[in-house]
């Protein structure tokens, strides 16, 4: 008999009141979550990124954080309650610009990037592959 084998997969869920130090908890709880990950860093970014968004361009109470691993890839997931007369979209500014940046950092950062318009506001997930998952060409890079 073939035993089969079950990937792991760990889910870790945050929610944070609508304030802009709630986006400093957020990053810090993901370098918490995925301190012996090489994409610890670049996850606190686009936390940080989609975090500030949703604070910024949202009116409900809260936005939430939801951290997937498994053992080809770290996804993230930022949810921002509320209405909101925008929609994400990447953006390239003028580089005097002090905003708009966010979504172009993430592209940049992550292999798929999806942007869903919900009942309750925006969700938009991230997703980083870990080095096992990565094709031969991009292993000597960092996730």
């Amino acid at each position: 008999m073939y035993g089969r084998v079950y990937e792991t997969v760990r889910v870790w869920e945050l929610s944070c009141p609508r304030l802009p130090a709630e986006v400093g908890r957020a990053r810090r709880w993901t370098r918490d979550i995925l301190h012996d990950s090489p994409c610890a860093d670049d996850a606190a970014l686009i936390v940080t990124e989609l975090g500030a968004n949703a604070v910024t361009h949202t009116t409900g109470p809260a936005f939430r954080v939801t951290i997937t691993r498994a053992a080809e890839a770290v996804t993230l997931t930022v949810t921002g309650a509320g209405t909101t007369t925008t929609h994400p979209q990447i953006t390239y500014p003028h580089q005097d610009a002090t905003h708009g940046r966010g979504l172009a950092i993430v592209t940049h950062l992550a292999t798929a990037l999806d942007i869903r318009r919900t009942a309750d506001g925006h969700t938009v997930t991230a997703r980083l592959p870990l080095p096992a998952a990565l094709p031969a060409a991009r292993e000597a890079q960092p996730c």
